[in-house]
């Protein structure tokens, strides 16, 4: 391989509507401004790595309340409660008009750069609720991976001991909230790009930062950690 490249992405990270589809959600404002409609602070962490780093950065701002862009055409959860009932000529729309195109802009640049022979590093930048289901949340900030792809279990951990250098008061965990390997557009990457040319880490913020505004903070640990993965 010549080089890593490095890319940002955030599929969350915001929760506009069309304007032809604002009426499906009448009674779904809450929804959309809660978690469930964005991953609120993803895309301004997202939006200032792309330009501390010098690197790409790709990002989804409509909700995926309308079409879910993190999400395998497999899975059930593709569209919401508001949008599951529309006709399957609508849905398909809906899908070439928001999902396809952002999907294929981002698996395009991975392929080019693949193809040129330089390896990716892809951090995709997103936010979870400090509390779910009524326990208060430890982890700070997650590192998803998939720990059997060895080239992209040594990058996370590499992230992950550089983050504790410099953060080391935060709780810093390896594949929590969630897992690494659950549906998502790096697990669907993951399976058209080899073990040695891509790796795709999410990175889950907790949400008690941008509320905080302690932003400034996790910028400050994030920019070098991932800047330091660079070659």
């Amino acid at each position: 391989m010549l080089g890593r490249r490095i890319l940002i992405t955030c599929e969350h990270a915001g929760n506009e509507l069309p304007e032809s589809y604002k009426y499906l959600f009448k009674r779904g404002k809450e929804a959309l401004e809660s978690h469930r409609g964005w991953d609120p602070g993803a895309a301004i962490l997202a939006s200032y790595l792309g330009v501390e780093l010098a690197v790409p950065v790709f990002m989804h701002p409509t909700s995926r309340l309308l079409v879910e862009v993190n999400r395998s055409l497999s899975h059930p959860h593709l569209f919401s409660e508001f949008t599951i009932d529309l006709e399957p000529s609508v849905r398909q729309f809906l899908l070439n008009k928001y999902y396809r195109p952002y999907r294929n802009a981002v698996t395009d640049w991975i392929k080019r750069e693949t193809e040129a022979k330089n390896e990716v590093a892809h951090f995709s930048i997103h936010s979870f609720t400090p509390v779910w289901e009524g326990k208060k949340r430890p982890t700070d900030i997650g590192i998803l991976f998939d720990p059997k792809r060895r080239l992209e279990n040594k990058i996370a951990l590499e992230l992950i001991e550089k983050l504790r250098d410099l953060a080391p008061l935060l709780n810093i965990d390896l594949n929590e909230p969630y897992k690494g390997t659950d549906d998502g557009f790096t697990t669907t990457l993951r399976k058209k790009f080899g073990v040695k040319s891509y790796s795709g880490i999410e990175i889950e913020v907790n949400q008690k930062f941008f509320f905080n505004k302690e932003l400034d903070f996790v910028k400050s640990v994030l920019s070098p950690a991932i800047k330091s993965l660079e070659y």
